[in-house]
């Protein structure tokens, strides 16, 4: 990762991600390589990456080198499909880490591929009380993310029953990710989108608003925006 390193992408991914005094992103320090670089590295060296070296790399004070660590996990649990013993260690590495998932995109590259592909026939509470009752808002939205995983499988009740949850959360990246969660939901079934709607849009956040409601028709999606005003 530190060969990719380049200078000229520094302040532009350090600006896009609020790394400056009071944003959510304050102090991670950036090596200014792109995602589909950082992936590049991971598809080369997975294979022979360790659980200690994966620990270095959450460790670091680099964003990208968190997120080689993240996209490496998922690697290494993706293709241990016959050994739940390694998947097994894989989620719990994950859980005793996420203090170093302290990023939208840290978030939304790992958690679904993990914790919701784990928890697909497994009891799902642990999502709820990472969403009710998380240390931080990236463990929060770890919660409603993960649901990603059974929204492909066509469930969508959990993704509806943690984003009522989460209506009255205060942080707008939560708003944006729970609006996310739920035009995918609709994207299977707008009618049950239209039907959780129907009693919460009134309160809900409007950006959570218009993120659930952006694939709807012009006018419907007017209808909402300007009854909520």
């Amino acid at each position: 990762m530190l060969k990719h390193e380049d200078p000229s992408q520094v302040e532009g991914l350090s600006r896009f991600f609020k790394t400056g005094p009071g944003e959510y992103g304050e102090g991670d320090l950036f090596l200014g390589i792109k995602v589909p670089v950082t992936r590049s590295v991971v598809k080369d060296c997975w294979k022979g990456t360790s659980f200690e070296d994966l620990k270095e790399c959450l460790a670091s004070g680099y964003h990208e080198v968190r997120l080689a660590g993240l996209l490496t996990l998922v690697e290494i649990f993706s293709h241990s499909r016959k050994d739940p013993l390694v998947q097994e260690r894989c989620i719990g590495f994950y859980l005793a880490h996420t203090e170093r998932i302290n990023n939208w995109d840290l978030v939304d590259l790992s958690c679904y591929q993990l914790l919701g592909s784990w928890l697909m026939d497994k009891d799902r509470s642990l999502l709820y009380d990472l969403a009710r009752n998380g240390k931080s808002i990236w463990e929060q939205r770890i919660g409603i993310v993960s649901t990603m995983a059974f929204i492909r499988k066509g469930q969508l009740d959990d993704t509806f029953a943690i984003a009522d949850m989460l209506l009255d959360h205060p942080h707008d990246l939560i708003h944006k990710a729970t609006g996310w969660l739920l035009r995918e939901a609709g994207k299977r079934d707008g009618s049950a989108l239209r039907e959780f709607l129907a009693t919460r849009y009134m309160n809900m956040p409007r950006t959570m608003l218009r993120y659930a409601i952006e694939k709807f028709p012009e006018e419907e999606r007017q209808q909402y925006l300007k009854k909520k005003e």
